[in-house]
């Protein structure tokens, strides 16, 4: 990992002009509450359970057992890196984040270098990275694209995105609130903005696809929960049948099969040689 020169390890995020004009209002209250709860039930919630099992099965499609340096880039609370730091000894990870609650609890969760800092402004020299993962990250950013090129500019040439971004619009709700999001994105939308920063898209796909119908229901028929958002602990049994179905859908995309529709959308991307 090289830093830019002038960059401390630990970014002072207060002196960083960018800081004021990267998130909404509500992210505050957001790091301070909700990164709580997603350190409680990340290792065992349905939802992260199949998110970092997608993200590691399209890693490892495109980069088999070769040595690595991959970013997290919005790690929130180390989830993604504590499943794979341990399995790939020849990959290293770095995490970054805009909140000092979730850099705080990442460190604690995992070994790996956790700096705090904004993904408008990454601290990394140009081509740094081989692959860079970011997930339900730009969907808090006011600037998404700008995020997207200082993304493109830390990777290596041909190096590998790998992004997951909340879907649909009309599925806007109490739990976006509640998460301070700014907006969901499609695959139309999300692929003209990667292109726009110097990408080629290799895979772009909806998923969350056999629950979204319960999803649906949820946020949008029934009364918001007191408790803000989604993320929680829930029933063995939906646990259960959260993981199965996400499972099967993990292995449609696996094959190369692109889902219509999905709570969320992801894409592999690979940054231009030009760029």
């Amino acid at each position: 990992m090289r830093l830019r020169a002038g960059n401390p390890c630990l970014i002072r995020i207060a002196s960083n002009p960018l800081s004021k004009r990267m998130t909404s209002p509500k992210a505050d209250l957001f790091a301070a509450e909700e990164h709580h709860k997603m350190a409680a039930v990340e290792d065992t919630m349905f939802y992260y359970i199949g998110l970092h099992a997608l993200l590691e099965g399209l890693l490892l499609k495109r980069f088999k057992s070769k040595s690595l340096a991959v970013l997290d880039a919005g790690c929130g609370t180390g989830g993604f890196i504590k499943r794979l730091k341990g399995r790939y000894s020849r990959w290293t990870f770095t995490g970054i984040d805009f909140s000092p609650v979730a850099c705080s609890l990442a460190r604690q969760r995992t070994e790996a270098t956790i700096l705090q800092g904004s993904i408008l402004d990454l601290p990394f020299e140009d081509h740094t990275f081989d692959c860079v993962v970011t997930a339900d990250v730009l969907y808090h950013l006011q600037e998404d694209t700008l995020a997207l090129k200082e993304i493109a500019r830390v990777l290596k040439p041909e190096g590998i995105l790998l992004i997951n971004l909340p879907a649909h619009a009309w599925l806007w709700s109490y739990h976006d609130d509640a998460v301070a999001g700014l907006r969901r994105y499609n695959r139309k939308g999300l692929s003209l903005k990667l292109r726009d920063a110097g990408f080629e898209i290799q895979f772009c796909s909806h998923w969350n696809t056999l629950l979204l119908p319960l999803i649906y229901i949820r946020r949008k028929l029934l009364p918001a929960p007191e408790s803000g958002s989604d993320v929680k602990a829930y029933s063995p049994l939906v646990e259960w049948l959260g993981r199965k179905a996400l499972a099967s859908e993990q292995f449609v995309l696996s094959l190369g099969i692109a889902l219509p529709l999905g709570s969320s959308v992801i894409a592999v991307a690979r940054k231009r040689a030009s760029s």
